[in-house]
């Protein structure tokens, strides 16, 4: 049955790769959003590698409660999604995108956490525009960008990288993906890296 699931999902995540309007989310409210032109891809150096225990965290949540890492053990997968900045196109497609995959993330017994660079009356507002998403979405403003630079994935600039952390519940990392600032990550890679993951 999981098998079959997880080829429903991907077979989902696949067809809308090939439907343009099914990730163009931002244009709703296209006029609000920054456009920084072509970036350095990457720019950062990984701190931490697969098979390490993931370095804990508290942050602030728009929703005004702190989240921490830790209080996911032994009860969630997490995978932690790092974005460059609010306000920005292709940010502001990735995360609603998630909305359409959240069936994949319950399936998998996991959680997915949002974080950027941003403060929260910023995250606030940019996710008010998006529309709801279902999963906390944090910032790391202060100390600024502190868990991103712990994780190696803070640019020079001062924005995170886009990059994704697959956690197990025995709080160890077992996949990591830092992708091109300019690209929204593959959707399918989540599917296949969550489903690796011994429930």
């Amino acid at each position: 049955m999981k098998n079959y699931c997880q080829a429903f999902i991907v077979g989902i995540v696949l067809c809308l790769g090939l439907i343009p309007g099914a990730w163009a989310l931002s244009d709703v409210y296209k006029k609000n959003i920054y456009n920084p032109g072509k970036l350095k891809p990457i720019d950062s150096t990984l701190k931490v590698k697969v098979g390490e225990p993931a370095p804990d965290f508290t942050l602030p949540s728009i929703s005004g409660e702190s989240v921490t890492l830790s209080q996911y053990r032994g009860k969630k997968n997490v995978l932690i999604s790092f974005v460059p900045a609010a306000w920005t196109p292709v940010c502001s497609d990735q995360w609603p995108g998630y909305n359409i995959v959240k069936d994949l993330f319950a399936e998998n017994e996991a959680i997915l956490l949002g974080i950027t660079v941003d403060n929260i009356p910023t995250l606030y507002a940019w996710t008010q525009q998006m529309g709801d998403l279902w999963f906390p979405v944090l910032s790391d403003f202060w100390p600024h960008g502190a868990v991103a630079d712990r994780y190696g994935v803070l640019r020079s600039d001062g924005v995170a990288e886009r990059a994704l952390f697959v956690i197990d519940k025995q709080g160890i990392i077992t996949a990591i993906n830092v992708s091109d600032i300019n690209v929204r990550p593959d959707l399918e890679w989540c599917a296949v890296e969550l489903e690796k993951i011994d429930h």
